[in-house]
């Protein structure tokens, strides 16, 4: 009687295909490396951004407060700066709030925000309610600007140098510590940071 092959087997022989489990066994290796490798890599948070040591884009968009002077780059060079993308509609952003009404406060550096993909009303009524951190804040309904600046969720945050160049780029909420160990300590290392020149509207 013949013996039929089964899926694993090789015909007449019995044996495993193990050219078949060889890729499988390397596959389910190769996840349980890089597992290992998220867990205890020390920068598992950190995405790294192509415009990271490059001059901040340029743009320039309306003001959130009405007939207030347009919000643009020119804003960020002279001083440090952070830029921070948020919208009303972000929950992560109302947890990361806090945060940058404690910066404010610190006076450290302005922050200018880009409202993303958001109603004017909604985030005045967002900025009535909870305190407003910004400097100034420019509307981004359609998202050009988050596309410049590579952008794909919110909130993001960026560091900017006296000289217009991004030197660090938070994607997610900033937190206490990450304020701390990842923005000042950079501002702090290049020699702490002048004060902001005082910008209305």
């Amino acid at each position: 009687m013949n013996q039929q092959a089964t899926p694993l087997q090789e015909p007449g022989t019995g044996g495993v295909r193990w050219r078949f489990l060889l890729p499988l066994g390397l596959f389910a290796a190769l996840l349980v490396v890089l597992f290992v490798g998220l867990v205890h890599s020390p920068e598992k948070n950190i995405i790294p951004s192509p415009l990271v040591g490059k001059a901040a884009p340029q743009f320039s968009i309306p003001n959130l407060v009405s007939g207030g002077t347009p919000v643009s780059s020119a804003a960020l060079r002279g001083h440090w700066s952070l830029v921070n993308v948020w919208g009303s509609w972000c929950a992560t952003c109302r947890d990361e709030h806090s945060t940058l009404l404690m910066i404010k406060q610190q006076g450290t550096v302005p922050i200018i925000g880009i409202d993303w993909n958001d109603t004017p009303a909604n985030a005045t009524n967002w900025l009535q309610q909870l305190g407003d951190p910004y400097q100034q804040v420019g509307e981004d309904p359609n998202g050009r600007v988050a596309i410049d600046w590579g952008v794909y969720a919110a909130p993001e945050s960026f560091l900017i140098n006296p000289q217009g160049v991004i030197v660090y780029k938070e994607v997610g909420e900033i937190t206490p510590d990450i304020w701390r160990e990842q923005f000042l300590s950079r501002i702090n290392a290049a020699g702490g940071a002048a004060p902001p020149p005082a910008t209305g509207g």
